[in-house]
């Protein structure tokens, strides 16, 4: 938890950017909070995350709390409920739910009973009910409840007009409030960064660990839980469910059943929570071996050179999509050079090419959320108005796309990938427009992928990246060390 004005500050900035709409219309802004979640009967629940922007406007991390802000006066107002005999016989005495608030800068409390009737008063007095889109079930159902509408509208976002239910129209979430929250949640505040500095402080302990316990011989499950232990004594856990594979061109690998053999390349990519729950996120790929063979640190130094670039190029002013271009055609140069490609590079990079070895963007936002607001929608957070979303492999799936600011805490990670079943379309299909020397590719079939990757910080003349120590990254380092570690 940060120091009380912080909090203050944040809810006082919330309010000014929501006052648009005239003095008596702009509303109520209602932040349910997360509540515990079973793994399989109740008592037995999964470890509790508190929803991302509560935390970051309100400062409770516990379950069972919600707050509204009145937008028209300015009235703060937490909904919980003290614990009886009951919950301190198993919890312990507890500090009150008032003591709670005022520790954050909110005056007032309320039973957690009360947060449906202010919210039932609100609407029958015609006034705008201003919501986020809900990421999980729970809160699904609650606001479907509390507004009176089918769950699957509470998700979506759209413009709120006048009053909330009006006229029988379907309620949605407020993209006034969902684009007043990104515009604040984007530009990391000093503290904010302090907090991501520690979390790729856990991170490179875990990386560290994996790398280290990348032996000839070794489980993969050992090591992936090695590593979720550090982030545990050392933070809140895990920022995102650890990818550890051998197996590198699936993108999101999350089976750990393999044991590490030699002639492999073992990618990980990994991050941690700080216990206020800023993320980290880094990706490393090591030779399995000790050594790269001439294939491997032929394509892993591609790799490495695509992001340095990226890094070179990350400040104020420039798009995170024309550095994700720039990327892409330094990638298929890298490529052509090794015969894998053929052709103009213009011509490449125009039509998407590089999408079969990269088919992931460059890099999204991270914060609070490893993936920093994507529940929030995730072309309203990574695109700015004046930016559309493309069609193609790769370039498509670019998170983060806009203008970058000082302030903004982005990663950096490219990639190569031989995808067996991706190629084999491509090839197929003629989707190449004979870009692609297929014959070339055969000799890659099991060769897995590379991915490296980075934290950013934006800042006033460039970039820097985060955390205390950067993790290897050169191939000749990448040797040197794990050699020494092996001995």
């Amino acid at each position: 938890m940060f120091d009380t004005d912080v909090y203050v500050r944040r809810r006082k900035t919330l309010i000014g950017k929501m006052s648009s709409a005239p003095q008596g219309r702009r509303g109520i802004a209602i932040f349910p909070g997360n509540a515990e979640a079973p793994q399989n009967y109740r008592g037995n629940d999964y470890r509790f995350r508190q929803e991302s922007s509560f935390l970051y406007f309100w400062g409770i991390d516990e379950p069972g709390y919600a707050a509204i802000l009145d937008l028209d006066s300015g009235q703060e107002t937490v909904y919980a409920d003290d614990v009886d005999i009951a919950d301190i016989i198993w919890m312990g005495p507890q500090p009150s739910v008032q003591s709670k608030a005022e520790r954050v800068g909110v005056a007032r409390s309320a039973p957690a009973s009360e947060f449906g009737k202010a919210v039932a008063a609100a609407k029958s007095q015609g006034r705008t009910v201003h919501f986020l889109p809900p990421s999980r079930y729970y809160n699904t159902l609650l606001l479907s409840s509390l507004l009176g509408v089918p769950a699957e509208a509470v998700r979506k976002t759209a413009p709120v007009q006048g009053g909330t239910g009006c006229c029988g129209k379907a309620v949605t979430a407020s993209e006034e409030l969902v684009r007043a929250v990104i515009s604040m949640r984007l530009i990391k505040e000093p503290c904010e960064i302090e907090e991501i500095d520690k979390a790729c402080g856990i991170g490179w302990l875990m990386h560290t660990e994996a790398r280290r316990g990348c032996r000839p011989g070794a489980r993969e499950q050992d090591i992936v839980g090695r590593m979720e232990g550090i982030t545990i004594s050392k933070g809140w856990g895990v920022s995102f469910t650890t990818i550890l594979s051998q197996n590198g061109e699936t993108l999101h690998n999350h089976s750990h059943h393999q044991t590490i053999t030699p002639g492999r390349l073992l990618l990980i990519d990994a991050g941690a929570e700080s216990n206020t729950h800023y993320a980290s996120d880094f990706t490393r790929t090591y030779p399995c071996s000790g050594k790269f063979t001439t294939q491997q640190r032929e394509i892993y130094d591609i790799v490495e050179s695509c992001n340095e670039l990226a890094f070179s190029l990350s400040k104020p002013g420039i798009t995170y999509r024309q550095i994700h271009l720039a990327v892409a055609r330094h990638m298929l140069e890298g490529l052509s050079g090794l015969g894998i490609v053929r052709g103009d590079i213009d011509e490449m990079v125009a039509e998407g090419t590089a999408g079969l070895f990269m088919p992931h963007g460059l890099g999204h936002n991270m914060g609070i959320d490893v993936h920093d607001m994507e529940d929030l929608g995730e072309d309203l957070v990574g695109y700015d108005e004046d930016q559309k979303r493309s069609s193609q492999l790769g370039l498509g799936s670019l998170r983060m796309a806009r203008r970058l600011c000082p302030g903004h805490v982005i990663t950096d990670e490219p990639g190569i990938y031989f995808i067996p079943a991706l190629i084999r379309k491509w090839k197929i299909e003629g989707t190449d427009k004979g870009f692609v020397n297929f014959p070339a590719l055969e000799k890659y079939h099991g060769f897995g992928g590379i991915r490296l990757e980075d934290d950013v910080l934006i800042t006033e003349d460039g970039a820097r990246r985060l955390g205390p120590e950067r993790l290897p990254i050169k191939s000749d380092e990448i040797e040197s060390i794990m050699a020494e570690e092996r001995l």
